[in-house]
């Protein structure tokens, strides 16, 4: 990969100025200097043979399928040691793609909502009784872009199909037709993620820069946070 960043990278940003990023950029410029004295290095000696060679620094951006697939694959296994003999699901919960420029300005605070408003979307809906009534597990993962590039913050979350009864005395699977009902989901995190956004604004914790400044309005902010929204899909892990 850097190899390929390396020979056409100049002419594939020149190529893309309409649409690319800085932040793009960032990632592209990263990989370009991995393995090459642009970013560094050490040298290392063998203490028997006295042999010198010099190893070059890793650029460590998390896009780098060189420097950061080692640490990927680490985590992958530890993840897979962690499943349990069960089914498992795939939820996913993004916000409205009008808000991307509000995140982009305040990523700690509202990345920060998603995780846990998605967090107790799933809880709340997991335990009623109505619906799987039972404790779940899951782990999350926040992603910031989409495939084309675009920011679009969302959080993948894997879930084991089923969770221990309200009592804890024993395991309730869910349904095989489906895990939980998506519109009681989506309709949950939207609420708890428009409430918890209007909270933050009322506590001064949001940013509004350039061409976000008129937007420190409570119903202008509202209009955009209207739509966040749940994607829950089936998987076997």
């Amino acid at each position: 990969m850097a190899d390929l960043v390396r020979a056409a990278g100049d002419a594939f940003i020149e190529r893309s100025r309409k649409w690319i990023t800085w932040k793009h950029v960032k990632v592209l410029l990263a990989m370009r200097g991995v393995a090459t004295a642009a970013l560094g290095g050490h040298l290392d000696e063998c203490t028997r043979c006295g042999h010198r060679a010099i190893s070059y620094n890793s650029c460590r951006n998390r896009h780098c399928p060189k420097c950061q697939a080692g640490a990927r694959d680490r985590w992958l296994a530890a993840r897979r040691q962690e499943l349990l003999p069960t089914r498992y699901v795939h939820v996913v919960f993004y916000t409205s793609s009008s808000l991307a420029p509000l995140v982009l300005q305040n990523k700690k605070v509202i990345y920060d909502l998603l995780f846990r408003t998605s967090a107790e979307s799933l809880l709340e809906v997991a335990r009623d009784p109505q619906h799987l009534g039972a404790e779940i597990g899951f782990f999350s993962v926040l992603h910031t872009w989409s495939q084309k590039l675009d920011i679009h913050p969302h959080v993948h979350c894997v879930v084991p199909a089923g969770g221990l009864s309200l009592d804890h005395t024993h395991w309730v699977p869910a349904s095989e037709r489906f895990f939980l009902p998506c519109e009681v989901l989506r309709k949950v995190f939207r609420g708890k993620f428009v409430d918890a956004l209007k909270q933050a604004f009322r506590n001064g914790q949001l940013r509004f820069h350039g061409d976000l400044t008129l937007l420190a309005q409570t119903k202008d902010l509202c209009r955009l946070a209207s739509d966040p929204c749940t994607e829950p899909t089936g998987s076997s892990i």
